[in-house]
């Protein structure tokens, strides 16, 4: 019999399951307090023994084992390889700034999305994670950091809104005075381009930040780098993303991956200056997130020169777009952007991290 996933519960709904198992109203709350500090069943101290020996038997809260923890001698930056009952893994990051804790986290385990330049998508998509998948790497990290985090990046392992009910039942939870209640404002969920999703996303009226995963300027060449373009492209895709800020009001943040040979010339630059003029007249629509790309062993890119990558800054910036060059952080055990991966074994382990 498949468990009860209580993890992706609200405290109402938990309410009522506690009450449906013969349990009083109140453990509900209880129970609900363990999760948000990451406490497993075994640990929930305050309940009876045979009630926790219930709730283990029947239900699953999500919350993952720590299978290896990385810490970078370089900023502080943590990684995690989380594994859950499964056997299934997924990583996540933990990035300290001057405003505060953040952590980045997976929404699937494994991508299909097959971005060339990505390492989570290599083997492609196993399974979705569940609210209390994506919650519990959360309350996890926290208790092992022994500090809150309050902002939050859908931009570890998997396409968010490729798991679209699950991620927005996460978002609801996460952002709840009952649970986590992290601020929405400082939660941004990224997508590669999945514009039937934006749409509906825009619906929600989250006050999110939207990251728009694009990395190239022309169809032709983001078709070669992404192969989600061949399904929606950038026009129809920018269209969705105009739509959704102008219903919003919230800026839009276009992330953009510097590959050396790729996409990172002075006429590439020139060329994402006119896409995006296109599409935001509005100075403060957008804000443009430049990446060097970063290692990835089976892709083969690399990135430009540190004085090639401020050139194209420029570039973007004397057209009137606001345009940073992300610090990368824990360059020492592979937690930058692109470099996430599923399910290590402990030798694979070993060689992205010598």
């Amino acid at each position: 019999m498949a468990k009860t996933d209580i993890g992706s519960l609200s405290l109402a709904e938990l309410e009522s399951y506690i009450q449906s198992i013969g349990e009083s109203r109140f453990r509900a709350k209880q129970i609900y307090e363990w999760l948000c500090r990451g406490v497993d069943f075994d640990g929930m101290s305050n309940l009876s023994k045979a009630l926790r020996e219930k709730l283990a038997e029947t239900c699953y809260s999500g919350i993952p084992e720590i299978e290896r923890k990385l810490v970078s001698a370089v900023d502080g930056t943590v990684k995690y390889l989380f594994r859950f009952p499964d056997g299934e893994c997924v990583e996540s990051v933990v990035m300290y700034y001057k405003h505060g804790t953040t952590i980045c986290i997976s929404s699937q385990v494994g991508c299909r999305m097959g971005c060339r330049f990505c390492a989570s998508t290599i083997g492609g998509k196993v399974r979705d994670l569940a609210p209390s998948e994506m919650l519990g790497q959360i309350v996890r990290a926290q208790r092992d950091i022994g500090e809150r985090i309050d902002g939050i990046v859908m931009m570890g392992i998997g396409e968010p809104l490729d798991n679209y009910k699950n991620t927005v039942k996460f978002l609801k939870l996460v952002t709840s005075p009952d649970g986590l209640n992290i601020g929405a404002r400082h939660i941004s969920v990224s997508t590669s381009g999945v514009v039937e999703k934006i749409r509906e996303l825009e619906k929600e009226d989250f006050q999110i930040t939207l990251s728009i995963s694009l990395h190239a300027s022309n169809d032709e060449r983001r078709s070669a780098l992404m192969p989600v373009n061949r399904k929606w492209g950038i026009d129809e895709l920018l269209s969705a993303v105009k739509h959704y800020f102008d219903a919003t009001g919230r800026r839009v943040s276009i992330e953009y991956t510097l590959i050396a040979g790729q996409n990172d010339s002075e006429a590439d630059a020139k060329e994402l200056c006119a896409l995006l003029r296109r599409y935001f007249s509005r100075s403060d629509a957008l804000h443009v997130n430049l990446i060097p790309v970063n290692p990835v062993r089976e892709s083969g890119f690399s990135q430009g020169d540190r004085r090639s990558i401020e050139h194209f800054q420029k570039i973007l910036t004397d057209a009137g777009l606001t345009a940073t060059i992300r610090r990368t952080l824990g360059p020492d055990i592979n937690a930058s952007c692109g470099q996430l991966r599923r399910g290590q074994t402990a030798k694979s382990a070993a060689q992205e991290n010598p």
